[in-house]
């Protein structure tokens, strides 16, 4: 199919700028993912748009969680199912979605909204710390697992979470071994990740 961009140059080249912010995308990704929305019918291009606006406009932040949310609660806060003796701390939501896949995992989440950077001048009042401890201050939580990433920024917010943690004799543990130093908990399959929650150690 061809099409005529004599008059089109700017708003394809707004597309590919645009694109190319998305991370993980390139260059050349940009360009193909562009020229697959131009052959394409404008339906198509139409729901595509349309679900991004939806998403923009119905899903924030829940304010127990801090987990995505399209209602007032995550699916999981408003889960009377769930064991809510435990919670397991991530640095982002996307985090939960890794290990809700294990289908190892049975309590509560707490997700911190990055992690303690010096460098990015990320500090602890940065993140959700605060409202973790509020959580952990009526006595029904037992155990915290700390999932923050095995690099040195996520051991560095596993290691000051445990400090201020453990004076409140709530258990701390800590994700085990399985998972390779300097990856991302969204990479790891579900295996590694589901044996790394099951072995998971006191801090």
């Amino acid at each position: 199919m061809a099409f005529d961009l004599t008059n089109d140059g700017r708003s394809l080249q707004r597309l590919l700028d645009e694109l190319g912010r998305l991370p993980g995308i390139g260059p050349k990704s940009a360009q193909r993912i562009a020229y697959y929305l131009l052959e394409t019918d404008s339906e198509e291009a139409r729901r595509l748009a349309n679900a991004i606006l939806e998403v923009k406009q119905q899903v924030h932040f829940c304010p127990t969680c801090f987990n995505y949310a399209t209602r007032e609660e995550c699916d999981i806060c408003s889960d009377g199912s769930r064991d809510r003796s435990a919670i397991c701390v991530v640095s982002e939501p996307r985090d939960v979605s890794a290990i809700e896949r294990t289908g190892v995992y049975h309590g509560l989440y707490h997700v911190l909204g990055g992690v303690i950077s010096p460098m990015d001048k990320i500090g602890p009042e940065q993140l959700h710390i605060r409202e973790l401890l509020a959580r952990l201050a009526d006595g029904t939580v037992q155990e915290v697992l700390l999932a923050t990433n095995p690099d040195v920024e996520g051991e560095t917010t596993a290691t000051y979470l445990a400090r201020i943690i453990a004076p409140l004799g709530v258990k701390v543990s800590r994700l085990a071994s399985g998972l390779p130093v300097g990856g991302d908990l969204e990479y790891a399959d579900e295996v590694t990740l589901g044996r790394a929650i099951e072995a998971r150690r006191e801090v």
